[in-house]
């Protein structure tokens, strides 16, 4: 058995839904275009402390750069004028070392005068024309020491390391040891 129902009919509210819809879409639009207004403000702000904080950067760097620039060159100076103290130092010792040897080899050649005349009474006059001849040779030796720069001296010990440089290491080997002996024992 069949019973009808009767249709339902439809109720149609009192305000049309459509308008609630275009309401909703445009208070949805409106939050969206606030959000996207918002969104670029920040980017703006956000732009706007980048560049400050960029240019804050870039003055202290240049200041950190300019201090480093400038500590730079003094610390060259400072290098500058060590370097040239040492070097005026070195030049100094070198030339009281000269001094120091020719006075040296003037005094060997003094002590082989004086005792040549004792050689000669010893050993025989050949032997003390020996000490006198080596005399000579000192004094000799001693006065070109005197007469040159130490460029020159400088100069002819290159020199002689291309010429023989086998006695060059010898020289250096004996010169070592004495400096050696010499510093040990003090």
């Amino acid at each position: 058995m069949e019973t009808m129902v009767d249709p339902i009919e439809p109720t149609t509210p009192a305000t049309p839904v459509t308008t609630h819809r275009e309401e909703a879409k445009s208070r949805f639009s409106k939050a969206l275009d606030e959000a996207k207004a918002g969104a670029a403000a920040l980017k703006a702000e956000a732009l706007e402390k980048a560049e400050a904080l960029k240019a804050d950067a870039k003055v202290k760097a240049d200041g950190y750069k300019g201090r480093a620039g400038e500590k730079s060159s003094q610390l060259k100076g400072d290098a500058a004028v060590y370097g040239d103290q040492a070097k005026a130092k070195a030049t100094e010792l070198a030339n009281e070392t000269k001094a120091r040897t020719s006075e040296a080899l003037v005094s060997l050649s003094r002590l082989a005068t004086d005792n040549a005349p004792t050689l000669d009474e010893k050993l025989g006059v050949k032997y003390g024309d020996y000490a006198r001849s080596a005399a000579r040779s000192l004094e000799s030796g001693a006065a070109k020491l005197d007469a040159k720069s130490l460029d020159e001296l400088g100069e002819d010990a290159r020199e002689m390391i291309r010429k023989s440089p086998g006695t060059a290491v010898a020289v250096a080997v004996g010169a070592g040891f004495l400096l050696a002996r010499l510093f040990r024992s003090k």
